[in-house]
């Protein structure tokens, strides 16, 4: 039996994460460039707690942007990814390609 060669691939591991995973994912999407907290939670199917540790992460890496704003007397908190955090995520999806077709082949 052949030797396979060593995949020299890193493995974003913080993004690896499966709830940031789904977190960057849902963001990427052209229809979500900016989507609020409710919406992001009720897509991705997760607690507020969850989602709000999520976000804290993401934001302090630099991957996110968190606004808050008054709307009709409530606070409002919209999500939208920097490109910092799309560049990771695309190098993330490229890199797991990678793995992908070195396992096919």
């Amino acid at each position: 039996m052949a030797e396979r060669n060593e995949m020299d691939i890193s493995i974003d591991k913080f993004i690896h994460e499966p709830a940031r995973l789904l977190i960057l994912a849902h963001l990427a999407t052209k229809e979500a460039s900016e989507v609020s907290f409710n919406d992001l939670k009720s897509a991705l199917d997760m607690t507020a707690g969850n989602l709000s540790v999520q976000l804290r992460n993401l934001e302090e890496v630099g991957y996110i942007k968190v606004d808050k704003a008054i709307e009709k007397r409530k606070t409002v908190t919209r999500v939208s990814m920097k490109p910092q955090g799309y560049e990771a995520f695309m190098q993330y999806l490229d890199n797991m390609e990678k793995i992908i077709r070195t396992i096919k082949d």
